[in-house]
């Protein structure tokens, strides 16, 4: 299993360590994304885990974590029917976009909207097919405040650009954190991998998150699926958000836990022999793996 912890850009810490139980600690990079409330619907954002870089925030453990300064969704009110044009679900002539699995979504500002918020894409490291030329595009602010707006999510407008620098950093630590679990798979082709398409499914949990939460573990409040295509072959990846600890008084940390699917046995082959090796890590510490967690104590 790969949880590995990252430290975005100032104002995004978040991520997790890698063996470490999937439990939100303060070793996960940070963003100022949505806390899914106890039994609410969970944020529509996308963190990383045990081997990636750390998160450049000072790192603080605390009993009483404020609540996370991003969209909290309303309680539905009781109507006839919901008005056309309402952000909360889909109209009848919406189309959904194959690659995510979301609407397409437009740059127009909403009538009630106050601040201006930019409409230009910023375009990722992360192929959308073979070879570099085709990346994918990361939705401008405006189309970032509309999705959470057909969500029903009541959003500050003020930091709707804040959250869509940390959402794109979160895509670009999760793109990492999948290379690496590509790089354990045999290919013998030159082929580099690339995300064909990505879902997101927060309202259906992983067996692993379920597993986990059993024991009294916090609930992630978000997933992921994402597939990337490599070699003439498509491999699933899911990817579970969670909440961790404040770094800093007031700026939510979150974490992620990339991994491949269990859909195949080289899937579970390289996630045994991870495991196995995460394992033995911990038991059997190197000298100088020994000697770098003094330093860091």
């Amino acid at each position: 299993m790969s949880d590995n912890t990252t430290n975005p850009p100032a104002g995004c810490p978040m991520h997790k360590e890698e063996g470490a139980p999937v439990v939100p600690v303060a070793d996960g990079p940070s963003c100022p994304m949505p806390k899914k409330p106890e039994d609410g619907p969970s944020c529509p954002m996308p963190k990383k885990q045990e081997d990636g870089p750390s998160c450049p925030m000072p790192k603080k453990q605390q009993d009483d974590v404020p609540s996370c300064p991003m969209p909290k969704k309303t309680e539905p009110k009781p109507v006839s029917a919901i008005p056309p044009g309402c952000p909360m679900h889909k109209a009848d002539g919406d189309e959904l976009n194959k690659l995510n699995m979301i609407p397409n979504l437009a740059q127009t500002p909403q009538n009630d909207q106050t601040i201006e918020l930019p409409t230009e894409r910023v375009i990722s490291s992360i192929p959308k097919a073979k070879g570099d030329a085709s990346k994918w595009e990361y939705p401008s602010p405006q189309q970032f405040y509309n999705a959470l707006r057909r969500k029903g999510w009541e959003t500050p407008e003020e930091e709707i650009e804040t959250m869509v620098d940390i959402h794109n950093f979160l895509n670009e630590e999760a793109w990492q954190e999948v290379l690496k679990w590509e790089s354990k798979y045999k290919c013998d082709c030159t082929e580099d991998p690339y995300l064909s398409k990505f879902q997101g499914r927060p309202q259906e949990p992983t067996p692993k998150a379920k597993w986990h939460a059993l024991f009294g573990a916090p609930k992630p409040f978000d997933r992921h699926d994402w597939y990337i295509s490599r070699c003439g072959q498509s491999r699933r990846y899911v990817i579970d958000y969670y909440e961790a600890p404040e770094e800093v008084p007031g700026v939510p940390v979150f974490h992620l836990d990339v991994r491949p699917a269990l859909d195949d046995a080289e899937s579970i082959m390289v996630r045994f022999k991870e495991a196995a090796k995460v394992k033995w890590d911990q038991w059997f510490p190197t000298p100088a793996a020994s000697t770098n967690d003094n330093k860091s104590t």
